[in-house]
């Protein structure tokens, strides 16, 4: 299973052996540029300090030490004099990241300004802890003020064996600027707030720059954009689900579960976001949804389509169809349609996901009642993304109190509160807040922020995009080029789209493509001015 926003994490070994083959496929670079795609890179180790701010008692009893945090670079486009590229890692593995140095986003502004470009794991994941295990006391260092000073710390730091003459690019004597897709994105664009004396620019893609305790919004993109028979359909069956509870029909709910196979499942709220993994739910899904939607086919998928094509199928099984009627003498004889469809799809896409020996009502498959399955405290990314969520991020998926909805209204905000009561009990020196405290993350963001050097590029398409610089709740900005920031709107986009590409602009899509191109324009305007600002400090 998987924390909405989170990957797998993957382990990286650095080694001789991977050094040679990365200068080997480095130098092959030119005659077969689509070797690119298949560059792998041996890790690096730098001494990351665990707590930047010894004087503040939030880190009582402020560490001392340092912790190895994983890197990786590429300089096959590197030339002397040229900028370093930072992606921020975000919350999942280093190497998880790499095709953004191979054919993406970095390779696209290595290429056209002879950088070099590396990407930085975040703290807390892949590789990167600073503790054995991740107790509650262990994690009170995986803070958003942290996070952002480890990437000055690094840019400041940082060493690139191997690159031709080993020059010295720390920043700020070489223009560092980084770049960062979703969560990852609002740390770039605080990064750049809070260090712009260091960090030279950045680019800040689907970046939640504003945070809130229930984001129900997170569907609105799906509503507006998503196939209006397929929609209209899971508006009307979540509609007729929820009358159902409100009236405690509890025989009808508890055959409603069954015509998806989850009668075993004893908690509501875990059903109705079991039934979700194909749209998006609030918490675990390992299938892929309107989020895993891409314009580049080698990292999206059209699941969410084909499971569309299924609720709206006019002509399915009459074994299928006749579930339409399953429960129609609750709605005037009125049938439900598509939900023989939907939960055809959840029989043969979803539960399958959960093979025997498992329970489906198991906090290994559908359930999330265990509290003992919360308490585990190895180290691993779901848990570090559980904890910021739980204490600053908050930010919590739910369903919306009024107007139509594709999740059941069981679910609120406590549904993944509750998951924070039982995996972070109190320890002897930091223990979580009763309901995330937003403003250690807020006094960085907002929906006015500008900084110089920083842009914003969002997708209007983007499940995550009322909390970014392009909101629909973000005030009117009239001007754009003078007192707003940089920014970009991709009509037709999701989530970061921009940070993929092909090894050829010119032959993306028109509406990526261009988004590129600004890209490109942008970051070299600003390298213009680097030796003048550089020389003000």
């Amino acid at each position: 299973m998987r924390f909405v926003g989170t990957v797998a994490c993957l382990l990286a070994v650095a080694s001789a052996n991977a050094i040679r083959d990365l200068r080997t496929t480095l130098a092959t670079r030119d005659n077969d540029p689509g070797s690119r795609a298949q560059l792998t890179y041996p890790a690096n180790y730098f001494d990351q300090v665990i707590n930047h701010f010894p004087n503040n008692s939030r880190y009582a009893p402020y560490d001392k030490g340092t912790f190895k945090q994983t890197y990786y670079y590429d300089y096959s486009y590197y030339k002397p004099g040229g900028p370093v590229f930072l992606y921020i890692g975000g919350e999942t593995s280093g190497r998880s990241r790499w095709s953004n140095l191979q054919t993406g986003i970095i390779q696209i502004l290595m290429q056209e300004t002879n950088g070099l470009g590396v990407i930085l794991e975040n703290r807390y994941y892949g590789t990167s802890y600073p503790f054995n295990d991740s107790t509650t006391d262990h994690l009170a260092y995986l803070t958003t003020e942290q996070t952002i000073a480890d990437n000055a710390y690094f840019a400041q730091n940082a060493v690139f064996p191997n690159v031709t003459g080993n020059p010295d690019l720390t920043a700020p004597g070489t223009p560092w600027i980084l770049y960062g897709g979703s969560l990852a994105g609002a740390q770039t664009a605080f990064s750049i707030k809070e260090y712009g004396d260091v960090l030279y620019g950045g680019i800040a893609s689907s970046a939640p720059i504003v945070v809130t305790q229930a984001y129900p919004d997170w569907y609105d993109p799906i509503q507006k954009y998503g196939p209006t028979d397929c929609i209209a359909r899971i508006n009307a069956i979540v509609d007729n689900f929820d009358a159902l509870v409100r009236d405690n029909y509890t025989s009808a709910i508890q055959h409603f579960q069954s015509l998806f196979g989850l009668e075993s499942l004893t908690a509501l709220r875990d059903f109705a976001t079991t039934i979700n993994y194909p749209i998006g739910n609030p918490g675990f899904y390992s299938t892929n949804t309107w989020q895993e939607l891409n314009w580049n086919s080698t990292y999206g998928s059209n699941d969410f389509f084909a499971f569309c094509g299924n609720v709206t199928d006019p002509d399915p099984p009459e074994s299928v169809r006749e579930l339409d009627f399953a429960l129609a003498s609750y709605t005037n004889g009125t049938p439900w349609d598509g939900l023989g469809g939907y939960a055809d799809y959840v029989k043969k896409t979803v539960l399958p996901l959960c093979p025997p020996p498992y329970e489906l009502d198991s906090n290994d498959c559908f359930g999330t009642h265990n509290a003992t399955y919360w308490a585990d405290t190895a180290n691993g990314g779901t848990r570090s993304y559980i904890y910021t969520s739980c204490t600053e991020q908050g930010t919590y998926i739910s369903a919306p109190e009024t107007g139509p909805s594709l999740l059941s209204r069981v679910v609120d905000t406590n549904y993944a509160q509750q998951w924070c009561t039982w995996a972070f009990p109190a320890g002897m020196y930091n223990s979580i807040p009763l309901t995330p405290d937003t403003t250690q993350y807020e006094k960085y963001g907002g929906f006015d922020f500008s900084q110089p050097r920083l842009a914003f590029i969002d997708g209007d398409q983007d499940v995550w995009l009322d909390l970014t610089y392009h909101s629909n709740f973000a005030p009117s900005r009239a001007d754009k080029t003078g007192q707003g920031a940089e920014s970009y709107l991709i009509t037709g986009a999701g989530h970061h789209w921009d940070s993929y590409g092909i090894l050829d602009v010119s032959a993306e899509p028109q509406f990526i493509r261009e988004a590129h191109r600004w890209e490109i324009r942008t970051v070299k305007s600003w390298l213009r001015d680097y030796e003048e600002w550089k020389a003000a400090r």
